[in-house]
């Protein structure tokens, strides 16, 4: 890149991420079911995981943007309204449906990840579970129990061959899941849960090329070259390319700041015209898998902090803890906490509290109690 950088301050890169991600303000994107479709088309995407120590970590990224939210909200923009979809971006995910051409070429060309998973299913097995969605409506795995049950040969694989199947099918975006009661999962064709024809126009390369960089743009307002290829949704020299002829044409600024280092950044020109107004009683009480924190060592380079995500390490080499929530203060981690809902004495209990600056005011740690017993009271609630 030959533009000669614009410096800036650290403060600054931070308030510019914390502004696209919607974390410097009250209620960014309204009230009521309609703030979820809205958060989601912003962010691009809401990372789906399984762990359930504390709140399934796309209700709690959801939650911390929208103070209102209920998980019914996602379950109606998914099952009735029918604006978000799940797919495979850096892991599996609620995406905007408008968005649903740009992984159509993914869902043509087959899985991307675990190739070799999917070896056993045969072409048989697919239309069977096809024929009998599109028979009998959508189904569960749950609903299948004629299956011949087989030894697993994976710790996370199931004893029903048809749950590959399905797997399989929703990969190549022949079926959908049209809803979640908890973590279970309905199938329906993609067609007819949607009422198309048909799948969508897929979106040409280059086309996928600048939805990757817009969406990173739009979520992450300084990007590089890592935190847009972040999952390998896109290939690194490509971008390189398209960013390139942006900072030619001036539609991108490369961008400096104190601790960047040889990692480059780059901006809207616009962008850099916020001003930084952190408000260190706006606290929030982050997923692992939050946006924000998700990229270690883009967090690491923006806020001085090493998340450490521990549920998969010994007990006995635990730092921070089993399941350590980062707590945003203004425009900085303060505290990791690890969190444990115990559901049945309707609780939520600080396993550990670690602070991450030196000699904490009182008032912080009020604000954060205050926001703990909100969670627990968005948790807790039926």
């Amino acid at each position: 890149m030959s533009a000669t950088p614009v410096r800036i301050s650290r403060s600054l890169a931070k308030a510019i991420w914390l502004h696209a991600q919607r974390l410097d303000t009250d209620a960014p994107f309204g009230a009521g079911a309609a703030a979820t479709p809205a958060a989601v088309r912003h962010l691009g995407y809401v990372q789906i995981d399984t762990i359930h120590v504390i709140e399934r970590c796309h209700h709690h990224i959801l939650y911390t943007r929208i103070p209102d939210y209920r998980r019914e909200h996602l379950d109606h923009a998914q099952a009735s309204e029918r604006s978000v979809f799940e797919y495979w971006t850096h892991a599996l995910a609620y995406l905007p449906v408008a968005d649903f051409r740009y992984f159509v070429r993914d869902m043509r060309n087959g899985p991307r990840m675990h190739g070799r998973w999917f070896a056993s299913v045969t072409a048989a097995d697919l239309r069977r579970v096809l024929a009998r969605i599109r028979r009998g409506g959508e189904l569960t795995i749950r609903d299948i129990d004629d299956d011949v049950l087989v030894e697993k040969d994976h710790p996370w694989a199931s004893r029903k061959p048809s749950k590959r199947a399905l797997q399989l099918a929703f990969f190549r975006g022949l079926i959908t899941v049209s809803r979640r009661t908890g973590m279970l999962k309905s199938y329906e064709l993609t067609s007819r849960h949607f009422g198309w024809e048909q799948l969508p126009r897929c979106a040409t390369q280059q086309e996928t090329l600048n939805y990757v960089l817009e969406r990173a743009l739009r979520s992450q307002g300084l990007v590089s070259m890592d935190s847009v290829c972040y999952g390998g949704v896109a290939g690194k020299p490509a971008i390189r390319r398209l960013i390139e002829t942006k900072v030619r044409r001036g539609e991108l600024v490369t961008i400096d700041f104190e601790g960047a280092g040889p990692c480059q950044h780059w901006a809207q020109p616009e962008t850099l015209d916020l001003e930084p107004q952190a408000n260190p009683a706006r606290v929030h009480i982050l997923s692992p898998f939050d946006p924000l924190v998700c990229q270690r060592k883009r967090l690491s380079l923006f806020f001085d902090y090493e998340h450490r995500f521990e549920a998969y390490v010994p007990a006995h080499r635990r730092v921070l803890g089993y399941f350590a929530c980062p707590v945003l203060a203004g425009d900085r981690v303060v505290a990791a906490l690890d969190l444990k809902t115990d559901r049945a004495a309707r609780q939520l209990r600080v396993q550990r509290w670690t602070w991450m600056i030196k000699r904490p005011p009182r008032a912080l740690r009020a604000a954060i109690e205050a926001a703990l017993h909100s969670f627990e009271r968005f948790q807790l609630a039926e």
